[in-house]
This record gives structure tokens, sequence and C-alpha cells, in this order.
């Protein structure tokens, strides 16, 4: 039975590219088929799984893809998320956020009964309030402590203050103690290779003397999860980690694909020039309604001359490097590469899947916007 967020009698189904009213945003199937291998690959083997982050495409179709190819399930930010892909198919979901607010716990209790549900945790108030509604609920939700050991966030600091915190939840009705949750974000984007590594080496040191003090003190750490695309390849194989969250790499964007070639620029949002007023400048109809507001720059595809784009709210404005003319011409097609695809494609209901120059499937993002 087909998935209803997979819309194949789409009127956009077999049709060119070209045909698309624009601002359209694409995934190009072979381009993701072979990052979502690529990443399930360097994994397959290894004493740590992918659990990929949904925050990248919020689309339950790519979810299920890289379930497929080997992870259990995937991370989420907020319920609203979750309780996404799971309507979409997924059973294994993990909420790398502290889920706080009455509403939000209730939905997580509901979630639980529907599927194997763990959320992060820094606070025993917290864990308090989560094990009582669980109780009540008569579900069972896993735990992660989160630690801070470096990113500066949310998350108990490592050492006794997790550790009396992992005692809380061991004993709280409802709950189950299940592992450690770091983050590596403060340098997973680090243009410096040898310095990524080394924050990042870093912060598992102290996240598995964390493990260790929780071991000795009778509780068992099955899980340590953490990791973003850029730290896969260091974070991904630390002894001790048993799972990666890298999110990113299944679309990618420019910036990332500088630090980490080995995945390509799978999402990409087609324009129309709408207007050339002087030689050297191109306007598009994406602007930061389109592409979203980003540190990184959106650049055109297959057009080298032309800079990064200047984003306002309906034009993205493009410069010729040099100063040259452009051969673009009004009416002409361009395919740009946001800043930060995670941020662009949450700006998105659905995604147009597409080989070889024609739409072959299109794909609702059920989980866009859902941060609650």
């Amino acid at each position: 039975m087909p998935y209803r967020d997979e819309i194949s009698d789409h009127p956009a189904v077999g049709r060119p590219v070209s045909e698309l009213p624009t601002p359209a945003p694409l995934v190009d199937l072979d381009l993701l088929e072979a990052n979502i291998a690529t990443m399930a690959d360097f994994f397959r083997g290894r004493p740590a799984h992918i659990r990929p982050h949904a925050k990248t495409h919020r689309a339950p179709a790519v979810a299920r893809r890289q379930v497929a190819a080997g992870a259990p399930g995937v991370t989420c930010a907020k319920v609203s998320m979750a309780e996404a892909m799971v309507d979409g198919g997924i059973d294994d979901v993990y909420i790398a956020n502290e889920v706080v607010s009455p509403p939000a716990v209730e939905r997580l209790c509901a979630l639980a009964a529907r599927a194997r549900v763990a959320v992060a945790v820094d606070d025993a108030g917290n864990v308090a309030q989560l094990a009582a509604a669980a109780s009540a609920r008569g579900v069972r939700i896993g735990v992660l402590v989160e630690l801070d050991a470096g990113v500066g966030r949310c998350g108990s600091r490592p050492g006794e203050p997790a550790l009396a915190l992992a005692e809380t939840v061991a004993r709280a009705p409802g709950l189950e103690l299940r592992g450690l949750h770091a983050y590596e974000g403060h340098v997973v984007q680090n243009a410096d290779e040898a310095r990524r590594r080394a924050e990042t080496e870093k912060m598992l040191d102290l996240t598995m003397q964390t493990r260790d003090l929780l071991a000795r003190h009778g509780l068992p750490v099955r899980e340590i999860t953490c990791g973003g695309t850029g730290t896969y390849a260091i974070s991904g194989v630390y002894p001790g980690v048993t799972e990666h969250q890298a999110g990113s790499y299944v679309y990618m964007d420019p910036g990332y694909h500088e630090k980490i070639p080995a995945f390509g620029l799978a999402f990409s949002l087609l324009c129309t020039v709408m207007s050339r007023p002087a030689p050297d400048r191109v306007i598009t109809d994406g602007g930061l309604q389109v592409l979203a507001s980003s540190p990184a720059p959106a650049m055109a595809k297959n057009h080298p001359e032309l800079g990064p784009a200047r984003l306002s709210e309906e034009h993205g404005t493009f410069r010729t490097l040099d100063g040259s003319a452009s051969d673009l011409r009004v009416g002409d097609q361009v395919e740009v590469h946001p800043g930060h695809c995670c941020a662009a494609a949450n700006l998105h209901d659905r995604v147009y899947a597409v080989r070889g120059g024609r739409v072959e499937a299109v794909w609702l993002a059920t989980a866009r916007g859902c941060s609650q």
C-alpha cells in the first residue's frame, strides 16, 4: 500500500523539470540515493549505526529510504516532527531535545504508545514530569542524559552532575535509561579538519569518562549518540559511540560540500530569471522566503561565473564574479543550492524528486513547520 505522502498521480510526475512552476524544490534522485548509500556503507559492519536527523528533509519518503538502507530509525528535533515520521511509517524515533511543555509531554506519551520513542533530558524536574506522565499513560519512554561537553547549549555537565541525573532517571517509573547524548555542534562545520577532530574527540573523551562513571555506579550505558555530517568519519568511529545523528548529508549544501565532498548536492531550488537590469546582474524569483536565511550563501548550480546570491524577501540577486556580462536571459531557469539545506527544506510543503531531467515522484514534507 503506497504512503499518502508520496503522490504518484501528481500532474508533475513524468513531466520535464523545465515545466514546473518556480520556485520549485528539487531533489536529484541519483545524488540522494548515492548519499544514502555512501553513509550506509560507511557504517555497515561498524559498532555504531546511523540514525539520520529528519530535520534536514522533513519528508517521511526520504526517511523510509534511509531506514531501508540500514538505519534503525530517525532523529527528530521536536515531538511534532516525530509524530509526522511515525505517521509516515517510521517506528523508532529519538527526539534529540528536551521535551518540557505539558502539551508536548502529553503528545510524547501518546506517541510512545505507537512507536519506540526516546528523548533527551538535562533536568531532574523534567525527569519527574516525564515519569508522571508516562506512568499515567501506562507507556515507557527511553531517556538519554544529554551532556554539554563543549557545545555550550543544553545538557548536564559531564561527570558527577550527569551521574546524579542518570540515577534520577533510573529510579523513575515509566522511564528507561538508555545512555548518553553529546553533540559536537561547536565544531561540526569548522573548516579546519584537525581542529574538528581534536575538539570532537575531546568532547567524546569526557562523554566516555562519564559513561565509565555511570557504569561504576551500577548504571550500564547501552547507547552513546552524537554526531553531525561534518564529523561522521570522526565521532562515527570513536570507540564507544553506538549511534550517529548526521542529517545534512542526504541533501547537502555548498558550504558543507566544500568540507565533506563525499556527499553530493542533491537539493536545489529551481528558479526563473525575472530581471536583467545590468549585464553583470541576474535576478531570480527565489529569495529569503524560498532559500531561507543562512550565514552561508546560496549558490547557482552550473553557473560558476555567478557569485553568491544576495537574498531579499522575493528576489535572489547574483552578480558575475569578474564583472563581465552573463549569458542568462529573462525567462531562463537556474537551479540554486541554498546556503543551509535544512532551513530551506523547511519552507516547502513538497519536493519534486527528479531523475534525468524529469519528475519521477512528488513527496510531501509532512514534518515541515513541525516545531512544537
